[in-house]
């Protein structure tokens, strides 16, 4: 039986679904070519597997996992952001908001009475903006403020540092600027205002896992990736006398004096 209340089964699968697809070319094999694409450092790999015990299958699939890393988080973004898209009231602009949630039957925010409109800027960390990008995305909340006297602005973090719902301070120009409807709202608490459940959020993560497992298991335009970067270097390896560690450093020495 669907827990979730606030979205369908069908449209939260597609959902997650459009996210793991939207992980694009991140979903591709990686081979050796790639995987050495920009010269891995052989000698970080051995001191990181000898330091941390792993074995050379662990740490040569923790050094894939690190170069597709570093770009999924534009992907969580779209998870994060997107599935308020299929969620009553709320609507994913293509441009300008992240995300607009407006009721006519007004929206009750804490110090701010009720409003009309909530216009979100979504980050996924509290700590990924330096303080000239939080100052812009404070004035340009100013300024919806200003157009608008019945709505609030939240910046909305997806990891916060807690449970929140509180005036955004910022430094703008040099001076502490604070308003009560500019406001710094963790996911849960946006959840909450959006669907009117508490724990809105927390059914959300707790349905999530299982989801994935289905849609991975039963999408076949969604590939899961047979890297051949270990089996490649075993290759080396034993042509090289079966020293995996000279096989390694070939990838960055192989024009080096004596390799």
């Amino acid at each position: 039986m669907w827990k979730l209340n606030f979205i369908s089964e069908k449209d939260f699968k597609l959902h997650v679904r459009n996210t793991i697809q939207n992980y694009g070319e991140k979903l591709s094999p990686y081979d050796l070519k790639r995987f050495n694409s920009n010269t891995v450092d052989p000698i970080k790999l051995i001191f990181d597997k000898t330091v941390y015990q792993y074995s050379w299958e662990e740490i040569i699939k923790n050094e894939i996992f690190r170069q597709r890393d570093k770009s999924n988080n534009n992907d969580i973004g779209y998870f994060h952001q997107r599935i308020f898209q299929y969620i009553e009231n709320c609507t994913v602009p293509p441009a300008g908001w992240d995300v607009v949630f407006t009721k006519d039957s007004r929206i009750e925010v804490p110090e701010c009475g009720s409003v009309k409109t909530v216009y979100v800027e979504m980050k996924n960390k509290h700590n990924t903006m330096n303080s000239a990008s939080g100052a812009k995305t404070y004035m340009k909340m100013q300024n919806q403020l200003l157009t608008d006297d019945d709505c609030v602005c939240f910046l909305v973090e997806a990891i916060a540092r807690n449970s929140q719902n509180i005036p955004w301070v910022v430094s703008v120009d040099g001076e502490k600027q604070k308003h009560r409807r500019i406001r710094r709202v963790s996911m849960d608490e946006f959840y909450k205002t959006v669907t009117g459940e508490a724990d809105a959020f927390y059914k959300m993560c707790m349905v999530l896992p299982t989801v994935i497992q289905e849609v991975v298991a039963t999408a076949d335009s969604i590939a899961i990736p047979h890297d051949t970067v270990l089996e490649e270097l075993q290759r080396i390896a034993d042509e090289k006398g079966g020293s995996f560690a000279l096989a390694l450093y070939m990838l960055g020495f192989k024009n080096y004096i004596g390799f």
